[in-house]
């Protein structure tokens, strides 16, 4: 449709018609579906009214109910404006790869690349249009549930991940049936809630919002991201929603965002009970004039918008420019030719669970997988004849992580599975022990487990956190294993040492005792469908552990936040961290540092840096300079390993980080093999935020390293000229 057409459309709209534009419902008030809603449901309207006018509809099941909605609507609508669907696709739709915390660990844009591409088709066949996703809050507290949603604690990843994901999943051509509109969410910092309870208030300087907390949201709108969500929290006391300077001054005016904002489930309805409106008229006015374009779910806009325009308190055009946004959202997705988009029952069956996606989210599995500890007994030969598969997760299938599609688990391949399939020939012995949720305490299985480890000739410990105990609303005060499984853990590993604990989990979890005591331990995260096939190859040597941690895991839990990317204090604490140093920045009870860093992973080679060059020790702001590296592979095993450069600004006018990331690289080498590794560093990478929030960058000596966080290796020096 032409921008004429779309004008003179809306110019024929009544009033309630525009409004419906800015209406999203759920598909649930239309037609039976099993899928979950994430708040309360809305006032009942009268299905029909909303039928006819409703702009966007969420939470439908395949392409059957897509075509069904949009046929009910378009029936039912005199201007038959076609719908939006949308829904949660955030690692996968049918095929589900790992958790986007994982998905960071891999360092690897290219492989998050072809994951969201996987996904991309499978939600196209569904009916879907646009998937709200890429969440890219970055986190820093593992007590909030979802930080297994976000790639990782560094912006940077965040970024790269995310902008990959959106130019993936959107292609080059939005209309072509078989690409999705990506909404970027939480706008802005829903991943630093006060004391990691979800939903919970923000409380920030400027300065740490734009230069933590900001660069990735922008990054995926630069990358071309249709639409953006406000996030549920309050910000500095405004929620997000109803912000004016962050949707007016900041997205729109400071970034030239022409997309659609579409608020969180129920959010507008929310004022009220953040105490920021008396009512949920006053509601729509906050989030009208904030420029929050729809509504999603509660009805707000459907019931108040209306008699707010007729009255004056939203200005008409404010409206129109609202609507027009949408409908170029339709248009662009070429729904007034084709309202149906990509929704094809026979694809799906064709696409989903096929061989080449399960082979991607297997290889996924595996890439993301991070090697704690190994104290030479990984990978077990596939000559052993007797394995005991023990711990709560031994048998479990609801390996996929929170935003999994109902009945995802159903088909997830579980460890047995996994094990047999690789090693026909041997004996299972499998015992669950206990379990796995918070506050169990039923040790009665730990003694048959202890005794079928020890007849076994290798062990695999299965620990973790249930699946549902991740998640959107599911904040844990204390991110420590269940007592049970650290009962279970310490008798199985006295009765065969030859034990690797394999762990499943949405969040960084407190790993002190286990780490004490077993000789390896490997972090699967939630892995998705192929599970128990990655599970199988990385322990028995088919596939080499390449992950790298996305996150810091703490020592204790009262650790948090804990950032990798600290600034130091008039008062830093001196080396060894294993002991307190009176009057300085330090914990009596533990040391400072994480137990596993930021950045931290082993593999079953290893890798030698060597070194680390500067083509030039000064540079100006309109040059770069080139850091090369060399990395041999040192081992008997091929292997991938994922090479961080690390700045640091010595001087500065505000207090910088002591590390932070800003490049990385992937590489693949075979025994003995050699690589350069190269990076370009620019004047742009050495910008920050200076007291007055204006992005600078600042004359002086930096000092580029390699390695990860708190572990760097080789380090360099170069200067910034002044102008």
């Amino acid at each position: 449709m032409t921008e004429k057409k779309l004008k003179e459309l809306l110019e024929s709209m009544t009033l309630e018609e525009k409004v419906g534009q800015l209406v999203q419902c759920n598909a649930g008030q239309f037609i039976e579906n099993t899928l979950d809603i994430t708040g309360p449901e809305g006032e009942a309207l009268p299905a029909e009214d909303l039928c006819r006018v409703m702009g966007s509809v969420l939470t439908f099941e395949d392409a059957a109910q897509a075509r069904a909605l949009q046929d009910m609507h378009l029936a039912a609508d005199p201007k038959k404006i076609p719908l939006l669907l949308m829904l949660d696709v955030i690692h996968g739709l049918r095929t589900t790869y790992p958790i986007p915390l994982a998905m960071g660990g891999s360092f690897d844009d290219d492989l998050m690349t072809e994951c969201a591409d996987m996904a991309r088709k499978e939600s196209a066949a569904c009916g879907v249009h646009v998937t709200f996703n890429p969440m890219v809050d970055t986190a820093r507290d593992g007590r909030w549930g979802r930080i297994l949603e976000t790639c990782s604690e560094e912006p940077l990843i965040n970024s790269r991940m995310g902008a990959a994901l959106v130019k993936a999943t959107q292609g080059e051509d939005l209309s072509r049936p078989e690409n999705v509109a990506c909404c970027v969410k939480h706008y802005a910092a829903y991943g630093a809630p006060e004391a990691g309870r979800d939903y919970n208030t923000v409380e920030m300087s400027e300065r740490q919002l734009r230069e933590t907390y900001l660069p990735a949201y922008k990054a995926c709108l630069d990358a071309g991201a249709r639409l953006i969500m406000p996030a549920f929290n309050s910000l500095n006391g405004i929620p997000c929603v109803a912000n004016r300077w962050l949707m007016r001054k900041v997205l729109r005016e400071e970034w030239g965002f022409r997309g659609v904002v579409i608020s969180d489930y129920n959010a507008v309805g929310e004022l009220v009970t953040h105490g920021v409106a008396e009512n949920p008229k006053e509601a729509v006015r906050l989030a009208m004039e904030a420029g929050c374009d729809i509504d999603m779910v509660r009805n707000a806009y459907y019931q108040y918008l209306p008699a707010l325009v007729r009255e004056g308190t939203i200005p008409e055009k404010d409206l129109d420019e609202a609507v027009m946004r949408v409908l170029e959202l339709k248009n662009e997705l070429g729904l007034f030719e084709n309202p149906y988009h990509g929704a094809d029952e026979a694809l799906e069956k064709e696409l989903y669970l096929c061989p080449a996606h399960r082979d991607i989210a297997r290889r996924a599995a595996e890439e993301t997988a991070v090697l704690l500890k190994n104290e030479g007994i990984l990978p077990f030969p596939k000559t052993v004849r007797r394995i005991a598969l023990i711990g709560p997760f031994a048998e479990e299938k609801h390996l996929d992580g929170f935003w999994s599609r109902p009945g995802a688990w159903k088909d997830t391949v579980t460890l047995p599975e996994g094990l047999r399939a690789l090693l026909p020939e041997a004996e299972l012995m499998i015992e669950r022990g206990c379990g796995a949720e918070i506050g169990a305490v039923d040790e009665s299985g730990i003694e048959r487990a202890a005794a079928a480890a020890a007849g076994a000739d290798a062990v695999i410990l299965t620990l973790g956190e249930e699946e549902g105990d991740s998640g959107e609303g599911r904040s844990r005060a204390e991110v420590t294993l269940s007592r049970p499984q650290l009962a279970l853990a310490r008798r199985v590993l006295a009765a065969n040492p030859n034990t690797a604990v394999v762990l499943f989990n949405g969040r960084p979890l407190v790993l002190t005792e286990l780490e004490e005591m077993a000789p390896a331990i490997l972090e699967m995260w939630y892995p998705g469908t192929e599970a128990g096939n990655a599970v199988a190859r990385l322990l028995f040597g088919e596939a080499n552990p390449c992950g790298k941690l996305s996150v810091g895991l703490p020592r204790r839990t009262g650790q948090y936040p804990m950032p990798y990317n600290r600034v130091n204090t008039g008062r830093p604490k001196p080396q060894p961290d294993s002991r307190a140093f009176p009057f300085t920045s330090c914990y009596l009870d533990t040391p400072n540092l994480p137990l596993y860093s930021f950045g931290y992973g082993l593999s079953y080679t290893s890798f030698r840096y060597e070194d680390l060059t500067l083509d030039r020790e000064t540079i100006g702001r309109e040059d770069a300079l080139q850091a090369t590296v060399t990395l041999t592979n040192t081992g008997k095993r091929a292997g991938k390993e994922a090479v961080q450069l690390y700045l640091r600004d010595p001087v500065a006018s505000v207090v910088r980080p002591v590390q932070q990331l800003i490049d990385y690289r992937k590489v693949a080498l075979a025994p003995g093999e050699t690589a350069k590794v190269c990076f370009t560093v620019t004047e742009k990478q050495l910008r920050f935020y200076d007291f007055d929030c204006r992005e600078v960058s600042e004359p002086g000596r930096f000092e580029l390293s390699v390695g990860w966080a708190d572990h760097l290796m080789l380090t360099r020096r170069f200067e910034l000229k002044k102008d």
